[in-house]
C-alpha cells in the first residue's frame, strides 16, 4: 500500500472531524504566518509574497469559518478554477453545493455564503456596485489596478455588530509596472526606502485626507479640516502585511515544490522563492519610457537635491496639468534647467476655475520662467487667465499637429503629445540623454512608465491617449503630464539655452 502524503493525512483527519460534528467545515490554518494572518485585526491585510505560502487556502478558510457573507475575486474567471477545486476538497463531506453558473456556494455551515467574482476589464467592477460583503478577498492583488481594488472594497459592510469586516489580499511581488501600486500602498512593509518601516503583522493606520492616502498615528477618530474649510470626523483604517514563504507550508515542502521555485530564472526566482518585492519588474516592450531610466533620474535628484536648491540656476518653466473638479489633480512641475523641483499637487476640487489655477501659477513662478499649460479639455480658461495677468504663458495643445522628427530622423509624430513624450524619453536616455533629475515621487514614477506607444502606417509615433491610460490604471496621469509639459518644446532654442546655463 502506498504511503499517505502529508496533505492526505491532514485532510482526512479534518474530514473525520467534519463528519463527526455534522457539517462543520474541516479547515484550520497552518501554524505560523497563516495563523497570524487568520487572527490579524487589520482592516486591510496583504498576505503572501513568495509562492507556496498558503495564500489561497487562507482566504478560503476565512470565508468558510470566520465570515458570513464573502466574495473572492480573481482578475479573470478562468483563474478561479483552482480556487473552486480547492474549495471542493475542503468541503468534501459537508452539505455544501456549488452553482457553477452563478459561481456561488450554498448549503455552507452556519448559513454562510461564498461567491467568486472576476474583473477582467477595468469597468467590470460596476457589476459588483452596491453589493455588501463582510469579507472582500482579492487573490493575486498585483493583477488588479488600484482603482479596481478601491471600488471593489467600497461596499465592505455588515448589519451584524458581532461580525468583523475586513479586506484580505494575497499575491506575489508584481511582475509588471502596473502592479507596483501595491508596493506604494503597503509601503511601510514593502518599500525598502520607507523612512519608518513596519514589522510583519504590525498594524499601521491610514486615512484619506484631501484625496491623499496618509499614514496617521493611531486608529483613534479625529477631526480634520480640509482645504475648503470643511471639518469632519475621520476614522482611520488599519493595514498590515504578513509575509509567507514555501518553508511555512509543510505540505508543499514535502512534495518538492521548492525545487521548482529554485529553478526559475531571475528575477522571477527571487520574487517567487523569496517574496522579494525589490526584484526587477519587467517593462512592457512598448512602454514609452523605461522604468530604469526614470529611477536613474530620481536617483540623480536625491543625490543632488540639496545642491540644486542652492544653485544659481533660474527657474526655466512651469509645466501645468489642469484639473477642474473631479478626482484628477492640478499639478505644477517647476523646472530649473534639467532639474525638476518637487511637484505641487492640488486636488481638482480646489481648482474649480481658471482664476484659481492662474493664482497658483502666479505664486509658483519665479523670474522670467515661462508657463507651459495644458489647454486640452478644461485648460483653455486657465491659459487665457494667465495671459490676461501678463504671465509668459504658452498653450500646451497635445492634440495639435507636429512637424518634428525623432533623434534618428526616421519617425515623425502623430501629434504634439507624442512629440513631447518622446522628447522626454530621449533626454532621459542614459546613453545619449541630458542627465535629467526627477523628483523621487512614486506617483510620478507610475505615471511616466504607464504610457505605451506604436508606429502608425505613416511611420509616425503615436502615444496612448490620456483617456485610455486612465481606463487602464484607474486614474489620470497628472503628475507625469505636468513633467512632460515642463520639458515640452515651446522653442527648441530655449531648451538648448537651458542646458548651456545648467552645465
Amino acid at each position: 500500500m502506498a504511503k499517505k502524503g502529508v496533505r492526505q493525512e491532514w485532510e482526512e483527519a479534518l474530514q473525520q472531524v467534519a463528519l463527526a460534528a455534522n457539517n462543520i467545515v474541516p479547515w484550520k490554518p497552518l501554524p505560523g504566518p497563516q495563523t497570524m494572518a487568520y487572527t490579524s485585526e487589520a482592516d486591510e491585510l496583504f498576505y503572501g509574497g513568495a509562492a507556496g505560502g498558503g495564500k489561497s487556502d487562507l482566504i478560503l478558510g476565512l470565508a468558510l469559518t470566520a465570515h458570513q457573507n464573502s466574495i473572492i475575486f480573481r482578475r479573470e474567471y478562468p483563474q478561479l478554477k483552482g480556487l473552486v477545486q480547492r474549495c471542493r476538497k475542503i468541503l468534501k463531506g459537508t452539505k455544501a453545493k456549488y452553482n457553477s453558473t452563478e459561481k456561488v456556494w450554498s448549503g455552507l455551515p452556519d448559513g454562510r455564503s461564498l461567491e467568486f467574482g472576476a474583473c477582467q476589464h477595468e469597468d467590470d467592477v460596476e457589476k459588483y456596485q452596491g453589493r455588501p460583503h463582510d469579507l472582500k478577498a482579492i487573490d493575486e492583488i498585483t493583477h488588479f489596478s488600484k482603482a479596481q481594488f478601491k471600488f471593489l472594497t467600497g461596499w465592505l459592510r455588515t448589519d451584524d455588530l458581532n461580525q468583523k469586516c475586513r479586506v484580505i489580499c494575497t499575491g506575489n511581488p508584481p511582475t509588471t509596472a502596473e502592479g507596483r501600486w501595491v508596493i506604494e500602498y503597503w509601503a511601510p512593509w514593502l518599500d525598502p526606502k520607507h523612512p519608518n518601516p513596519a514589522a510583519p503583522g504590525e498594524l499601521r493606520w491610514f486615512a484619506v485626507l484631501d484625496g491623499e492616502d496618509v499614514e496617521v498615528e493611531s486608529g483613534e477618530p479625529f477631526e480634520y479640516t480640509d482645504k475648503e474649510g470643511k471639518t469632519e470626523l475621520v476614522k482611520p483604517r488599519s493595514r498590515t502585511f504578513i509575509p509567507a514563504k514555501i518553508e511555512d507550508n509543510p505540505i508543499y515542502m514535502k512534495t518538492g515544490y521548492k525545487s521548482v521555485l529554485q529553478s526559475l530564472p531571475e528575477p522571477l526566482r527571487s520574487q517567487m522563492l523569496k517574496g522579494d518585492f525589490a526584484a526587477g519588474v519587467e517593462d512592457d516592450p512598448w512602454q514609452v519610457i523605461p522604468t530604469e531610466w526614470v529611477l536613474a533620474a530620481m536617483e540623480r535628484w536625491k543625490k543632488d537635491r540639496h545642491i540644486s536648491m542652492t544653485r544659481p540656476t533660474p527657474m526655466t518653466c512651469l509645466g501645468v496639468d489642469v484639473a477642474r473638479g473631479g478626482a484628477a489633480k492640478t499639478v505644477i512641475a517647476p523646472r530649473y534647467g534639467n532639474f525638476i523641483g518637487k511637484l505641487q499637487k492640488h486636488a481638482g476640487k480646489t481648482t474649480p476655475n481658471g482664476g484659481a489655477i492662474a493664482s497658483l501659477v502666479q505664486v509658483a513662478i519665479v523670474g522670467d520662467a515661462y508657463v507651459h499649460i495644458d489647454i486640452c479639455g478644461v485648460g483653455s480658461s486657465p491659459y487665457d487667465t494667465c495671459v490676461e495677468r501678463g504671465l509668459n504663458a504658452h498653450a500646451a495643445n497635445g492634440a495639435g499637429g507636429s512637424s518634428a522628427r525623432d533623434k534618428s530622423g526616421k519617425f515623425g509624430f502623430i501629434n504634439k503629445r507624442a512629440e513631447w513624450y518622446w522628447h522626454l524619453r530621449e533626454i532621459l536616455d542614459p546613453t545619449s540623454g541630458d542627465d535629467i533629475a526627477l523628483p523621487d515621487d512614486p506617483e510620478l514614477l507610475a505615471d511616466l512608465t504607464a504610457p505605451k506607444w506604436k508606429i502608425t502606417s505613416s511611420s509616425k509615433i503615436q502615444i496612448e491617449s490620456k483617456e485610455d491610460i486612465q481606463k487602464r490604471i484607474g486614474r489620470s496621469p497628472d503628475c507625469g503630464d505636468s513633467v512632460v509639459y515642463a520639458f515640452g518644446n515651446v522653442e527648441f532654442a530655449v531648451w538648448a539655452e537651458d542646458i548651456a546655463t545648467w552645465s
